[in-house]
């Protein structure tokens, strides 16, 4: 799958899925931080569900151990979340595992682990990251150029500045509230592709096993 376009989203309804997909949503996280095995197993084979139907990779948010249970591609971590190496263990080598990064030494040391990609962020201030200071498009910036993995830039990405980061070097974005709040997903989500991946998208990298 060639990933531009990151969804990042709590248990959501299917006709919000289905609209985010048609728009052109390459990967959809299941974000639930709270929440219990039960409710994060049942949401979990929701979305991968409407990620199958549209070709989609489906991750699911720091739960490497209910990665087999709600059949995702794979397992997303922070910095302060299950290590790195152990979420690999628990799900295996064929699936995915990505990786927060927030400064350029998370950038280098990613490119040696067991991930597969990485975020990098939060480029703006957003309310998903409390008290954690934007990074700005510098680091965008290195990442284009240091990074040894496929990166999508994370962290109040929207419309506005969509624009800003794809100057800064990058081809990948990963969104939240600009999909979550929008009264019509789907031309938003169209929008934001095209915009983060280029016109020609010359810079594709592919995510994930072929």
């Amino acid at each position: 799958m060639r990933a531009h376009l990151y969804l990042v989203c709590d248990a959501r309804s299917d006709a919000f899925l289905q609209a985010a997909l048609r728009g052109g949503v390459d990967i959809i996280q299941l974000r639930m931080k709270d929440a219990g095995d039960e409710r994060i197993v049942a949401a979990g084979r929701r979305f991968r569900s409407a990620c199958a139907a549209h070709d989609a990779l489906f991750i699911l948010n720091d739960r490497p151990d209910l990665v087999e249970a709600t059949e995702a591609d794979g397992v997303h971590v922070g910095q302060d979340d299950t290590p790195i190496a152990r979420a690999r263990e628990l799900v295996g080598p064929e699936r995915i595992v990505g990786l927060s990064t927030h400064t350029p030494e998370q950038i280098d040391a990613a490119a040696g682990g067991a991930c597969d990609y990485i975020g990098v962020g939060p480029v703006y201030e957003t309310p998903t990251k409390p008290g954690r200071p934007p990074v700005g498009v510098g680091l965008v910036r290195y990442a284009a150029s240091h990074a040894g993995l496929p990166f999508f830039a994370i962290g109040g990405v929207g419309l506005s500045n969509v624009a800003a980061i794809h100057e800064a070097g990058a081809t990948r974005a990963a969104v939240v509230r600009a999909l979550v709040e929008a009264s019509d997903p789907e031309p938003v989500a169209r929008e934001l592709r095209a915009a983060v991946a280029g016109k020609r998208a010359d810079r594709e990298v592919r995510v994930g096993p072929a």
